[in-house]
């Protein structure tokens, strides 16, 4: 099922399968969400929960026991149920089923609610509940896919990461080898700097993975047109930032995480995850991310 929302002439599609996001649209048309070529990559905006990215193995390893799992779980295989209370604003839920508990263990409710304000800015407020009789434990991200470049005659390389504060930090690369990030790798990306270029061979490992950001906003944009799109993410530590640099695909994701795929700093215990969640009985907690047409 496809929700669309609709405000001051701003427009944004959210498919249940998934509750993912695949479009966002300004009044004049043009296009922020990367549409799904599977040449690229056939995803646009995945929910990631339980896990984000990978474990070890794909085995998620919980009390010494082992429950296959695919890459950042299963939400993005999931028909989630809609309610829609507005035309700008639409609810997605999943609860745990026999089907979840095959690699999941825990019983939860999920809930990713999508607002769109006027003035073109879209809310996305992750929920969990607890409804176990025990803790649960989790990770959870986010993966949207940016259009990059916006228009016609721009290239990718046209394009920046704007941080919201000075930054002085790098980033982690992933081993596609071992499919883990090797934390001993640390590359300087912003020396006292808010300004990131982007270009496909700084991608040439996968994913950029950073944990020493200070800032909790970051734009893609053409700094010579202003153009692009800022996320907020008050409520995750890290971020990645990912795009298929071998095929050279025209889209960006900015990638807000509590967890991340398997470290090379990390056993096979869930338990030992950096950044993960854990939530009492009968207890929630929400996660806002923000998206800003510019």
């Amino acid at each position: 099922m496809i929700v669309t929302l609709k405000n001051n002439g701003f427009s944004a599609k959210i498919d249940s399968y998934g509750a993912q996001l695949i479009s966002l649209q300004d009044p004049a048309g043009t296009e922020y969400i990367w549409q799904r070529d599977p040449k690229h990559w056939a995803n646009c905006s995945p929910l990631l929960f339980p896990i984000v990215g990978n474990c070890r193995d794909n085995k998620l390893i919980i009390d010494g026991r082992s429950y296959d799992i695919i890459k950042h779980g299963f939400c993005k295989i999931t028909d989630f149920t809609v309610s829609q209370p507005s035309g700008s604003e639409a609810a997605f839920t999943i609860q745990d089923s026999e089907e979840t508990r095959k690699s999941y263990p825990y019983a939860f409710c999920l809930t990713l609610t999508y607002t769109l304000d006027a003035d073109g800015q879209l809310h996305m407020n992750y929920k969990v509940k607890n409804t176990d009789t025990q803790t649960i434990h989790y990770q959870i991200g986010t993966h949207p896919g940016f259009t990059c470049p916006l228009e016609d005659g721009e290239k990718f390389e046209d394009y920046v990461l704007e941080f919201e504060k000075e930054e002085n930090a790098g980033f982690h690369s992933y081993n596609t080898e071992k499919l883990e990030f090797d934390m001993t790798t640390y590359t300087k990306a912003l020396d006292h700097s808010r300004v990131l270029p982007i270009n496909y061979p700084l991608f040439a490992n996968d994913a950029l993975f950073f944990t020493d950001l200070v800032s909790k906003k970051v734009a893609l944009k053409n700094p010579a047109t202003g153009k692009g799109v800022e996320v907020a993410y008050p409520d995750f530590e890290t971020i990645a930032f990912w795009t298929a640099a071998a095929t050279k695909a025209p889209f960006l994701c900015v990638e807000p995480w509590n967890g991340s795929a398997i470290r090379s700093d990390e056993d096979n215990d869930f338990m030992n995850r950096h950044y993960l969640q854990n939530l009492g009985v009968g207890g929630t907690k929400e996660y806002r991310m923000d998206i800003r047409i510019l």
